[in-house]
């Protein structure tokens, strides 16, 4: 067996190149498969830069193939370190032969300074065998596989066992291209050749690692990576391990493999930000934020880190900070496609719809294929009303049909569910909105599926009609072409919709969404008024007295115009075999008759910051929590006393990688449907009789107990949870403009880290849910001047007005003081 050691390590090496390309064919390949964070979040393609980014060189040479994926100096910038693709297949071609004779005499001249430094693996200790090995080595960095593989299979024939060859041979089937799984399969077992001849050498071990990771046989590759790490750890290996725990989702593992390579190498911009996205893929997006800055204190102008950054600033809510990061990814690279596309989503979501529409054209403009963009550029043009535009976009999304076996995109998915949704809504622009109902025109079947965001497969389903050319797209309204008081409706209205933020991650605040509640609380407010003075309303085709489902469905369409993505439908007018979705398996949290017990676990829980400790936690007091548990909560009844409904299902469970999934579901049947259909229906008629009085008594006994009645309603509304998606924000709007027309305002916000929905949902009644609400709403006197403010649902009775008023330009209520006295 020849083998000899491997040239001792004295600077930058030109083999080192060979492999840090490997590493990135290997990385990128693994880049398809990248987490979308709420959004198709693709990082790992940031590996590419790790391995080209900034050349230190060293004194005395270049370094060891075993350090062939860190970074190379202009020092040893010898030829074989540039890896163009050649252009020529080698079997035969006269083109390729005369490349092979132009470069002849350089090919020489480089492998004799490789053979005589020892700057490839496995150098032996004959110098002919070494420069006949160098030749090879040569010829791969020229990117000439097939001839490097002849070169190498000739020396093969008359020494079987030189590990070089053998090594040398894999390599370069290894860079011919994976696709081709016979390269994958021949590259394989050369380095596994190798192993079983030198089993003490980690770098082989790495190489197998980067050839078996794109095949997706990360286990094996997750083995090898131990193993050299076993061998001989270093920065560069627990980055690589952890970039393959990374993409496995095991982001606690991954963590910890940065963190060790960091504290072998601080020096590493690449191995930080992982360690941040390690923290943004966990929830703890101010750790990831830390992790972010570091890497820029590292590298300032790292557009990932910046790009990165502006992400988790999106996700805490906080705009400016995300489009100050955004905007400096793109000052240093202003066709960074990740970052428009992020930029672009964050405008969306922020209701600037415009802008949003400016980033995703760009996008488009540098990857005409990109499908997030394209669907995103459609939704937008359909939200502003523009329907034209916006179905030709989704339709070239729709043409992209995912390969066999290939998953399909997210956007793919919801596509067709969109595109059908806009012919609906384009062909009812111009219908009085009293005159139809979306949740009885569209087929059942359609909504369930579009609900659970299932694939477009769906039994003799008969498609919207097409665009009509007789109805046109929505026109911008200027603000000032409103009548002033018209004006002054807009600006109470984005004032009241500010008032339902959430001041808590993930809730980005929007003003598109802000403006539709506003609206929606003043047009409840209106409706409330006018049925407690004996009117009636005209709803879905008929004139008759308001019911509470009326009442949420004002809000419910302002809603769902202020983002067509989202389907806001009503889960009791779906299929009925789609209201029996729910867990079958439930494991009581705590036994009944064991207070010792209960003791003990509040003591326990008091310990508990985050949702990671729970499950340990409860694995010590409950012998059946192996892999989760659940809590069900039970909501107490108003209408008969001593009766409990099911209220909702919280289920905290690790999976097969270590993370904590937590989730809260409802129980839609059809039987707890009517059981708080009964409770609501109740209220409401209570609520009807009392505000009548209050209407000819203002007496402040009356409007305390319209209010509770109000809380008491909507506190089984949110257990309820009897719609699709906006439960919160829909109620949160009917609560306050009730309240309003019992002439209370809400002028307190909403507390930082409180989320309504689950206040109600956790409350232990309705009177609990009532008194916490009440200590952050701030009530006081509504105002007289909003008796002065025009009917909404008179001055936008149509789907066109309601786009229109919902794009135009809110700066001018900025501008203006609104004092409601």
């Amino acid at each position: 067996m020849r083998s000899g050691k491997m040239a001792p390590a004295g600077g930058r090496g030109a083999v080192r190149g060979l492999r840090a390309l490997l590493a990135v064919l290997a990385l990128v390949a693994l880049a398809r498969a990248a987490l979308a964070l709420t959004e198709r979040y693709p990082t790992l393609s940031l590996l590419k830069q790790d391995l080209h980014r900034q050349r230190q060189g060293s004194a005395g040479g270049c370094a060891s193939a075993g350090e062939w994926t860190e970074q190379y100096s202009a020092e040893c910038d010898s030829s074989f370190l540039h890896f163009q693709e050649s252009d020529c297949d080698i079997g035969g071609s006269s083109s390729c032969e005369s490349v092979l004779s132009l470069n002849t005499e350089k090919i020489l001249s480089q492998a004799k300074l490789l053979a005589e430094q020892k700057r490839f693996p496995f150098a032996t200790d004959n110098d002919n065998t070494n420069e006949e090995l160098a030749i090879a080595y040569v010829l791969i960095g020229n990117s000439l596989y097939d001839e490097a593989i002849r070169h190498f299979s000739t020396m093969l024939q008359e020494e079987p066992e030189l590990v070089s060859a053998i090594y040398g041979r894999g390599i370069a089937y290894g860079k011919k291209g994976l696709h081709d799984m016979k390269n994958a399969e021949l590259a394989l077992f050369e380095l596994s050749r190798v192993i079983s001849l030198e089993p003490d050498h980690p770098e082989v071990f790495e190489q197998r690692a980067e050839i078996l990771s794109p095949l997706g046989r990360i286990s094996e590759a997750l083995s090898d990576l131990t193993k050299a790490i076993q061998l001989q750890p270093s920065a560069r290996l627990y980055r690589h391990r952890g970039t393959l725990y990374f993409i496995s989702e095991d982001y606690a593992t991954a963590h910890e493999d940065f963190q060790h390579s960091l504290e072998l190498n601080k020096n590493q911009p690449i191995a930080m930000l992982y360690k941040g996205l390690t923290f943004f893929h966990r929830g703890l997006l101010k750790e990831a934020i830390e992790s972010f800055k570091e890497a820029l204190k590292q590298k300032a102008d790292f557009i990932d880190a910046y790009k990165s950054l502006g992400q988790a600033y999106r996700e805490l809510g906080n705009f400016d900070a995300a489009t100050e990061s955004f905007q400096k990814a793109l000052l240093l690279n202003q066709n960074h496609v990740q970052t428009l596309q992020l930029k672009g989503m964050m405008l969306y979501h922020h209701g600037s719809l415009d802008e949003a529409l400016k980033n995703f054209k760009r996008c488009l403009q540098l990857e005409p294929y990109n499908e997030v963009c394209q669907y995103m550029k459609g939704l937008s043009h359909v939200a502003m009303g523009q329907f034209y535009e916006g179905i030709k976009a989704q339709t070239k999304v729709m043409l992209n049909d995912p390969l066999p076996g290939q998953k399909a995109s997210p956007e793919y998915l919801k596509v067709k569910y969109l595109r059908e949704y806009s012919r609906y809504l384009h062909a009812h622009l111009d219908t009085p909105l009293t005159e139809y109902n979306v949740d009885t025109d569209l087929p059942g079947n359609f909504k369930d599926h579009w609900a659970k965001n299932l694939p477009f497969l769906i039994e003799n389903y008969e498609e919207q009609p097409g665009l009509q050319p007789h109805i046109k797209d929505v026109l911008f309204q200027k603000f000032e072409s409103y009548r002033p008081d018209v004006q002054e409706l807009i600006c109470v209205a984005d004032h009241l919709g500010s008032m339902m933020q959430y001041e808590t991650p993930g809730f980005l605040p929007n003003k598109r969404i802000h403006r539709a509640m506003g609206l929606a609380t003043l047009e409840v407010m209106q409706a409330v008024q006018r049925t407690w003075a004996n009117s009636k309303v005209r709803m879905n085709g008929k004139t008759r007295l308001m019911q509470w489902r009326d009442m949420f469905d004002i809000a419910v369409k302002w809603r769902r115009i202020a983002d067509p993505d989202q389907p806001v439908l009503w889960l009791d007018q779906m299929p009925a075999r789609s209201l029996s979705r729910g867990f079958n398996n439930h494991i009581n949290l705590i036994s009944a008759n064991n207070p010792k017990g209960l003791l003990e676990v509040r003591e326990a829980l008091e310990k508990v910051h985050k949702v990671e400790d729970l499950l340990p936690i409860m694995k010590q007091f409950n012998s059946k929590t192996r892999d989760g548990f659940t809590v069900n909560t039970k909501v107490p009844s108003l209408k008969d006393q001593g009766k409990e409904y099911d209220g909702f299902t919280i289920t905290i469970t690790g999976d097969k990688v270590g993370n904590i999934l937590f989730s809260v579901e409802t129980q839609t049947t059809e039987e707890r449907t009517q059981l708080y259909h009964a409770e609501i229906d109740a209220l409401y008629k209570d609520l009807t009789a009392k505000g009548k009085i209050l209407i000819l008594s203002a007496e402040l006994g009356e409007v305390d107990a319209v209010c509770n009645l109000i809380l008491s309603l909507v506190y089984y509304f949110y257990n309820l949870m009897p719609l699709s998606r906006g439960s919160s924000v829909i109620a949160y709007s009917v609560i306050m403009g009730a309240l309003m027309a019992s002439g209370k305002e809400v002028s307190g916000k909403i507390p930082k880290g409180k989320l309504v929905d689950f206040e109600a949902m956790t409350a232990p009644g309705s009177e609990a849910f009532s008194k916490i609400a009440r200590s952050w709403m701030n009530l006081k006197s509504i105002s007289p001047s909003y008796k002065s403010l025009p009917s909404v649902s008179e001055t936008f009775p149509t789907l066109r007005t309601m786009i229109e008023v919902l794009n135009t330009d809110s700066s001018h209520c900025l501008k203006k003081t609104i004092v409601i006295v």
